[in-house]
């Protein structure tokens, strides 16, 4: 099938296909196959929107049975039976047994609608403008969201339209290992002449997606969690891209012990890779009027379903999360494996959720072409484009995980041979 049609018509924003440039037609598990049938081993998943993989049969069949009984497809917010089972499921399967107590606030369907939520609802509760972001973050490409964008790239798309009410700080280690940026924040807002306004809220991601793949530590979590609460801010946990599953536990900060005020959630949410985001609101800061922040596309019935069966299906115990956790620490080893033809390579992120800090966006780029040119679809992060990044389903089977990791070591190799012979 040919590509001419999309080059005629569809608008210059497209980025993924440039670096994939066939056409798909359908995909089940953790492969995709392309109008001439030949088969890639998917190791993107949607940007972790396919944590379970293409077209798991369960929630196939429950979205089927659903279409073909006459159920809602389309209700507003209005009360439905499928949304009152995923949010059963919901308070049953994840807050329950975790000890948390949060209202579920169904947002516009993409993860940055949940993220401008939050940043409205932040300010409404606490009176205040200003809300505190961190280098390499990326929270959304709409103009509230990508005011704590931290790339430049995506920045650069707003035009000369204002980018304010943000106060960016540097993430955990990005000054080095040597530098604590937790004691930084502290001072910053221990000087009252330090030029940075009482917040509003602190946001981050537990491991920065489009960042780079950064991890931030335990310590530095609770840290910002307990800043925020002596200053009277709320925490902003945004799990968009690190959550459902993908680092190990249902949510990214899980291990740190800390209960975000909010926390933003899309991506896998519906399991299936329907739109479907929401944001989760502490009870105490659920003070919205009716309709004071709505959208028409607000909570998706068919997301409802398919979020529901992978609940029931991945998190009613621990057994799925530990065999995240198993496959994350095999990814490590054939990461740090990998890593090592590449001089001064260094291996990012935690979980399913990883990655490898090649230097510089030429190469990282030449090794994910490479990749795809042999069956893999990988893509790249970071603030140069600089990290090839493993986001492939946390349901990948050991064989085509070592398939895609063996794909992927053979582009290694190949750039690495390129760049020695060039230089002789």
């Amino acid at each position: 099938m040919q590509t001419d049609v999309f080059e005629r018509r569809e608008s210059q924003v497209r980025s993924y296909c440039r670096n994939f440039p066939v056409v798909f037609a359908r995909a089940e598990g953790s492969h995709m196959f392309d109008s001439d049938g030949r088969r890639y081993i998917d190791f993107l998943a949607g940007c972790s929107t396919l944590n379970y993989g293409h077209n798991d049969p369960d929630m196939q069949d429950a979205l089927i049975e659903h279409i073909r009984g006459g159920g809602i497809a389309h209700g507003l917010d209005m009360y439905t039976v499928e949304k009152a089972r995923f949010l059963e499921a919901f308070e049953d399967i994840i807050l329950k047994p975790r000890g948390l107590d949060y209202k579920v606030m169904m947002t516009g369907p993409t993860g940055t609608n949940a993220v401008e939520a939050a940043m409205k609802l932040a300010r409404k509760v606490t009176g205040r403008r200003n809300i505190v972001s961190f280098t390499n973050g990326f929270h959304g490409m709409t103009m509230g969201a990508l005011s704590l964008t931290g790339n430049a790239g995506k920045r650069a798309g707003a035009g000369s339209g204002p980018l304010c009410g943000a106060t960016h700080m540097p993430f955990d280690r990005a000054l080095g290992a040597d530098v604590d940026t937790l004691a930084h924040l502290e001072i910053m807002f221990s000087n009252s002449s330090s030029g940075v306004d009482a917040p509003a809220a602190f946001i981050f991601e537990p491991v920065q997606g489009e960042g780079g793949l950064n991890a931030a530590s335990i310590e530095w979590m609770q840290g910002v969690a307990r800043l925020a609460g002596k200053l009277g801010a709320l925490l902003i946990v945004d799990d968009i891209q690190s959550g459902c599953g993908r680092t190990g536990t249902y949510f990214a900060f899980e291990e740190a012990g800390i209960e975000p005020d909010l926390v933003t959630q899309a991506k896998s949410l519906s399991g299936f890779g329907l739109p479907f985001a929401a944001l989760l609101v502490k009870p105490e800061h659920d003070i919205w009027k009716p309709a004071e922040h709505n959208g028409t596309f607000r909570g998706n019935t068919h997301a409802f379903v398919t979020g529901r069966v992978t609940l029931e299906k991945f998190w009613k115990d621990d057994a799925f999360a530990a065999e995240v956790r198993r496959k994350g620490a095999h990814l490590h080893e054939r990461l740090s494996r990998i890593a090592a033809l590449v001089p001064g390579a260094e291996l990012r992120g935690r979980g399913m959720m990883q990655g490898i800090d090649v230097g510089t966006g030429d190469i990282a780029g030449r090794i994910c072409s490479t990749a795809f040119d042999k069956g893999l679809i990988i893509e790249t992060s970071g603030a140069d484009d600089e990290v090839v990044k493993f986001l492939g389903p946390l349901t990948t089977p050991d064989e085509v995980l070592d398939e895609g990791l063996d794909i992927l070591e053979a582009a290694v190799k190949g750039v690495m041979n390129e760049n020695k012979e060039a230089a002789e």
